[in-house]
């Protein structure tokens, strides 16, 4: 669709330029390129820039002896590549930190649900008994491994009913050492 000239003051349409009414998306399929078809593979794209850029650009690509276009291109290209390397960089972080997240809220949420069955595993108990574990266990309380043949503790309650709870010798509560004393 060619622009009208009244409209558009003057100005003649470059074949490639997006038509601001054409609904089809830029680059459309006719501008792809076809296999075999070598005319199609590169496009041209104008752009407007300081005349400060373009005495810099035509002084970079003279020092360094290659067309203006070519330094253009190389430039693009190496600025795309850079945005794409820190996109997935910060994409990697940003996953990793989610990752990390999720697993330390996931250890959070299980403490406290431990907490508090822990809590209420030694609900009802009035007294431990000191013994030798004759198998592997877990403290009722801290939830750590108690091995076979550890010293551990076997919480007696009041209902006979209740699941018999062991507790490792840093969780058994401790009497003050002034009872002790008194008591002797």
């Amino acid at each position: 669709m060619q622009r009208d000239p009244a409209i558009d003051g003057g100005r003649p349409r470059h074949p490639h330029e997006q038509d601001d009414d054409d609904p089809t998306p830029f680059p459309s399929e006719r501008d792809l390129p076809v296999e075999g078809d070598a005319k199609r593979k590169e496009r041209v794209i104008h752009t407007r820039v300081p005349a400060v850029l373009e005495q810099e650009l035509k002084r970079l690509a003279e020092n360094i002896r290659v067309p203006v276009s070519n330094l253009i291109r190389t430039i693009l290209e190496d600025a795309v590549d850079m945005a794409d390397r820190a996109g997935r960089g910060v994409e990697s972080e940003l996953h990793r930190a989610a990752t990390a997240l999720s697993s330390k809220r996931e250890s959070i949420l299980s403490r406290k649900k431990g907490a508090m069955h822990n809590k209420h595993a030694l609900e009802g108990v009035i007294g431990f008994q000191p013994m030798t574990l004759a198998a592997d266990a877990r403290c009722a309380r801290c939830d750590a491994a108690i091995d076979e043949g550890d010293d551990a503790f076997l919480g007696v309650g009041t209902d006979p009913s209740s699941p018999r709870v062991v507790v490792c010798e840093e969780c058994v509560p401790k009497g003050r050492s002034v009872k002790k004393e008194k008591n002797k």
